[in-house]
């Protein structure tokens, strides 16, 4: 054998001329911060221009997450508590990151004008393949919460080949019936937009105990600075066609799916019954344990995350949903995407709630 000889190796990317090592560290650290911060970026589309922001960078082979929000929250407020967990921290190092918000729902975004025609749900789905184009993406596993879930499932209904896998929390498939439309416009009558929505991403009984929490997005809501924005988002929710999943039939999602339900969610009879139309071989149904460590499994069947160390998690598929109501871990009855206390405490700053399910 012959004898092993040390090489030096040139470097591939050498300084620039006249720059230091120092201030090569410090334009790396600069470009490190950035990336951690995250890039925002605006795309025009065929329905008006779409803001998203990126984290991390591309992993060779392996699909972007991407995220979409539910109405009354954007992408900070819906998504970011849950990856600044510290079990969320291997995802963030093995995936980069796409968090988009839908459009109006920015932080910073001027009121749309009168008489606005705001985008269908249909529409913000068809304007996802415009940020991929973008960013040169060419597959994603879509994470989405309520209206953000039926966007995804949407897109990934006309762009399966683009869809690894789905993530859905409280997703409504099914349009508004006659007498949802009816239930509705009562409420209307006696009921602002902000409490309309509350009811939308809150239980009643959490409504009735007007929790801090509650008292928080209440607050959040009634006074954004874009609350007309919001309402036009709320009504293009409303508005949603049927996505018509039908079991063993050609509508249906062809990709890996775990579909999460909260304890006592307004959308719960929704989920049980989306779950039943999906394939069952594909298809994973979680009520409250630990979200972080559900979605590093489902990672880990896609063929990602194989090396991941994580402690069992007891949970369904969707040919056992009884066995659903037994999961391990505390039942919260808090919709919250944020983790329960058994994920160990939120990082330091201050605290993130977001709506939507116990984990």
């Amino acid at each position: 054998m012959a004898e092993l000889q040390e090489v030096q190796i040139t470097e591939e990317k050498p300084l620039l001329p006249g720059q230091t090592p120092e201030v090569a560290k410090e334009a790396e650290l600069a470009a490190r911060i950035l990336l951690d911060q995250g890039q925002t970026h605006s795309v025009e589309t065929p329905y008006g221009p779409i803001t998203f922001t990126v984290y991390g960078t591309p992993k060779p082979k392996r699909p972007a997450i991407l995220t979409y929000h539910d109405v009354g929250l954007n992408y900070k407020s819906c998504f970011q508590p849950l990856f600044q967990f510290a079990d969320m921290q291997e995802i963030i190092q093995n995936f980069v990151r796409v968090h988009v918000d839908a459009p109006g729902m920015e932080e910073g975004a001027p009121v749309f004008p009168l008489g606005y025609q705001y985008p269908s749900l249909d529409q913000l789905a068809d304007m996802i393949p415009c940020i991929l184009q973008y960013l040169n993406f060419f597959t994603i596993i879509g994470v989405g919460v309520g209206a953000g879930a039926y966007v995804l499932s949407r897109y990934a209904l006309t762009h399966p080949d683009t869809v690894e896998g789905l993530v859905l929390i409280n997703i409504d498939p099914n349009a508004k019936g006659w007498m949802d439309w009816a239930a509705h416009k009562l409420t209307g009558l006696t009921s602002s937009i902000p409490e309309m929505i509350l009811g939308h991403l809150f239980s009643q009984e959490e409504l009735s105990g007007n929790s801090e929490l509650i008292q928080k997005y209440r607050n959040i809501i009634t006074h954004a600075p874009n609350l007309e924005n919001i309402e036009l988002y709320w009504n293009s929710y409303n508005n949603r066609r049927d996505l018509n999943f039908e079991r063993g039939s050609d509508i249906t999602l062809k990709c890996p799916v775990m579909l999460v339900v909260g304890d006592q969610a307004p959308h719960e009879d929704a989920v049980v019954e989306c779950n039943s139309k999906l394939d069952p071989t594909q298809t994973s149904f979680l009520k409250p344990g630990k979200l972080t460590e559900a979605f590093k499994y489902f990672l880990q069947g896609m063929g990602y995350m194989a090396s991941s160390c994580m402690t069992r998690l007891s949970r369904s598929r969707t040919a056992s949903l009884t066995s659903a109501a037994s999961l391990d871990g505390n039942r919260s009855r808090s919709r919250t995407l944020s983790q329960s206390s058994e994920s160990g405490p939120l990082p330091s700053g201050p605290p993130g709630h977001t709506m939507e399910v116990s984990c």
